[in-house]
């Protein structure tokens, strides 16, 4: 069985363009697939992004209680980023309707030719993801290319450095520390 939202819209057909809130939740989708005319702050906007909103938190609160749940918060994962999950084989064929929706929206037209797709498969490759931790948290200037010889035998010179000066204060310490143990016992 087809639900509405899985048909085509037929020429002559409204589209609404996704609300900025709508995409925040990522059921950009649903405004795509809106039959209502595209005119922001409308009524039927308010209510659509107010229970949208509503059952995200609903479904956030705590660890999914049933499979019910399970499914749905997977179907939000799914409408969130269509495009990623094209190869369900429940709902892949719908993923893809989604993603070219949203493509449309974007301006980006699907591939239509060999080349064209060999050369979008080779722009994704080149893509690189984008991690938090890689991108910010490690800023290290060796990330890209690993420090030359000159620059690892100068590291060694800084941490090899004086070792026997920092050794006698580690001994001279754990004697201190070895004497206020032996003090406590007493």
């Amino acid at each position: 069985m087809t639900s509405r939202i899985d048909v085509p819209m037929r020429s002559g057909q409204h589209m609404a363009l996704p609300r900025r809130a709508m995409e925040q939740m990522g059921f950009a989708t649903c405004c795509l697939m809106c039959d209502a005319k595209d005119i922001a702050g409308t009524m039927r906007c308010r209510n659509c992004i107010d229970n949208h909103a509503k059952s995200r938190e609903r479904l956030n609160q705590g660890p999914p209680k049933s499979k019910a749940d399970r499914l749905t918060r997977e179907f939000i994962t799914m409408l969130a980023n269509p495009s990623k999950y094209i190869d369900d084989s429940e709902h892949g064929d719908s993923m893809i309707y989604y993603s070219s929706l949203i493509d449309k929206h974007n301006g980006i037209s699907p591939a239509k030719t060999t080349e064209e797709i060999e050369r979008r498969f080779k722009e994704l490759r080149q893509k690189k993801d984008k991690s938090i931790i890689r991108d910010i948290a490690n800023q290290n200037k060796w990330n890209e290319n690993p420090p030359d010889f000159f620059e690892r035998e100068e590291l060694l010179q800084l941490i090899t450095a004086d070792d026997s000066k920092d050794n006698t204060n580690w001994e001279k310490l754990l004697s201190e520390v070895g004497e206020l143990l032996e003090d406590e016992d007493n």
